[in-house]
């Protein structure tokens, strides 16, 4: 790791991130081909244009699903994310709180011993 990598750490986890993802959706596009050469196997009679169409629809129906699903987990996602944010927000908010008053118990317990 350099200098400059030490510096930009969340530039290089979006880096990797994008890498993942990248590679993720390969499987997924590998999957799809797969899944429609098999479907189109179970279609003995269709002539070879017959299945390659078979094998285009499918494969592309597949993709969009797989999209739409990533879509919506990403969604997901990004609504958790908020949800753990405030909460973590109204926590911090409570400690500090409960902090100051004890704080301000402790000092007022040590004016009144101190007297």
């Amino acid at each position: 790791m350099t200098e400059t990598d030490a510096r930009h750490p969340r530039a290089i986890a979006a880096g990797v991130n994008e890498i993942e993802g990248y590679l993720l959706w390969q499987a997924q596009v590998a999957r799809a081909r797969a899944g429609a050469r098999d479907f189109s196997a179970r279609l003995p009679w269709l002539t070879t244009a017959q299945r390659m169409e078979v094998e285009r629809v499918h494969y592309e129906d597949q993709l969009v699903n797989a999209q739409a699903a990533v879509k919506a987990v990403a969604e997901r996602c990004r609504e958790v994310r908020k949800e753990y944010e405030e909460v973590y927000r109204n926590l911090r908010r409570r400690l500090a709180t409960a902090f100051a008053l004890g704080t301000c118990v402790v000092l007022t317990l040590a004016l009144l011993v101190a007297r």
